[in-house]
């Protein structure tokens, strides 16, 4: 099991479908309108490829909050494979909330952090992670609007 945990280092004691049931039930009651992004992004340390993989919460105009999962491998992979290895991460997270963003009309993105721009290393995944993504039906974004995975996982990253 996943151990998930908000940006101030706080754990998340419950399942993360039940944890992010109350939060939207929480957001909903404050009135707050909802959109969820989910992103992956990963930095290799010796042998190690150390992944984080973000919830972002965004209130329509009133900030957000997110929540963390950290994740190790150990084994050696090509740039491709760690950038295939970041959107499966980030699908699963999405399967597995899409009932309950359905239920509460909760709109989703799944976010890649994989440029657009061919002259960018990254881009060598973008066909087969946009592929992946949108044949999930959710809706994909890049590099330079995939800010869960380029930014919000980015600093994360452990």
């Amino acid at each position: 099991m996943n151990k998930w945990r908000r940006l101030n280092g706080d754990k998340i004691e419950l399942p993360i479908i039940e944890a992010v049931e109350k939060a939207i039930e929480k957001e909903h009651a404050a009135g707050h309108k909802l959109k969820v992004c989910i992103g992956t992004d990963s930095q290799v340390r010796g042998e190690d490829v150390e992944f984080a993989t973000v919830i972002v919460f965004l209130r329509e105009k009133k900030g957000g909050f997110m929540y963390i999962c950290n994740f190790k491998e150990t084994r050696k992979m090509s740039l491709r494979e760690r950038m295939i290895l970041e959107v499966s991460k980030s699908v699963e997270v999405s399967y597995n909330l899409c009932e309950l963003l359905d239920l509460y009309d909760v709109a989703l993105e799944v976010h890649a952090d994989i440029n657009t721009d061919p002259s960018f290393e990254s881009n060598v995944a973008l066909k087969e992670a946009m592929g992946y993504i949108l044949s999930m039906g959710f809706v994909f974004k890049a590099k330079p609007d995939a800010f869960a995975s380029s930014s919000c996982a980015d600093k994360v990253v452990r």
